[in-house]
């Protein structure tokens, strides 16, 4: 047994552990290898996948962009639709509405409001709203002053807004054809500032007190010429609901004044006002429209009338 352990060659032993050791080392070396490997496919793959999902969010940003883009500009051109609607401009055709104001084949029925914007503009704007009816304003710069965001929407609701001048002080007003012209000019600014439209020109005027008669009844026919000659027409009212007459007012009295003066005509403009002192008058408007409306009346404003 001695002798077969005496035998035994070390060298050998010795060569083949070394063998075994490069063996191990190729092979750890050859894991590594394939592990780099996987990793860097993996990594690559990755980098496509990445590269993938930035590419598709880059088009869907492209797309929501463009969209983005479309909207905005379908907006825009829609919003200078509205404001080329909503810009008068007087034609001949404008100005024989006007003369002919008062005759129709159909039954219509022109709402105008003077003197606003007031505390009870709100109040007259819902019900309009409410009742699906645009209506005429004729408003005054000097109150435009102070609701200016009353005037706004009477704009975006699509209601027209005519000029009443801008004090109501009638010694100011008719001092002079040319003050007439100012005040409009000074009021239509107040509404341009208003509104956010700079080129908004109603070309209407209503004459505080009416056109005809009074103590400056000359001086109004010499201030119509001279509006007249720049472009701006004047339109009175053939109906009436009595705001203007008293303040002690009460739904009753306008109804009646209402039924006296709008009568069996074919083409109604009524006259009311928009002011604190006449807030009977916001009150009784349902009331009003009702009336008008059994009586068979469409209802217009001078959108139709200016063009």
């Amino acid at each position: 047994m001695v002798k077969d352990r005496d035998n035994i060659n070390i060298y050998e032993f010795r060569s083949k552990k070394k063998i075994n050791f490069k063996m191990i080392a190729i092979i750890l070396i050859a894991i590594l290898l394939i592990i780099c490997i996987i990793l860097t496919i993996n990594n690559i793959s990755i980098t496509i996948k990445e590269y993938e999902v930035y590419k598709q969010y880059e088009t869907l940003s492209s797309v929501l962009k463009y969209q983005e883009e479309e909207r905005l500009k379908k907006i825009k051109e829609e919003e200078e639709k509205i404001k080329k609607e909503r810009n008068p401009i007087l034609t001949d055709l404008g100005r024989q509405n006007i003369e002919n104001i008062y005759t129709s084949d159909k039954k219509r029925v022109f709402l105008t409001f003077d003197d606003g914007p007031s505390p009870v503009t709100e109040s007259i704007l819902n019900t309009l709203k409410q009742e699906k009816i645009k209506a005429t304003f004729f408003v005054l710069g000097s109150n435009v002053d102070y609701r200016p965001d009353m005037v706004k929407r009477m704009y975006d609701e699509g209601h027209f807004i005519g000029n009443h001048g801008y004090s109501h002080v009638y010694s100011q007003i008719y001092s002079s054809p040319q003050a007439v012209l100012d005040e409009f000019n000074s009021c239509n600014e107040k509404v341009r500032n208003a509104i956010g439209n700079p080129e908004y020109n109603s070309h209407l005027f209503r004459f505080p007190g009416g056109l005809p008669g009074g103590k400056y009844a000359s001086l109004k026919q010499e201030a119509k010429e001279l509006l007249n000659q720049n472009d701006i027409v004047n339109i009175d009212w053939n109906a009436l609901n009595g705001d203007a007459e008293t303040n002690d007012l009460s739904p009753e009295f306008e109804m009646q004044r209402l039924s006296d003066t709008v009568g069996e005509k074919n083409s109604v403009v009524i006259l009311m006002h928009d002011a604190a002192a006449k807030s009977v008058t916001a009150e009784t408007l349902p009331q009003i429209i009702s009336f008008l409306r059994d009586k068979g009346y469409e209802f217009d404003n001078f959108y139709s009338i200016i063009k």
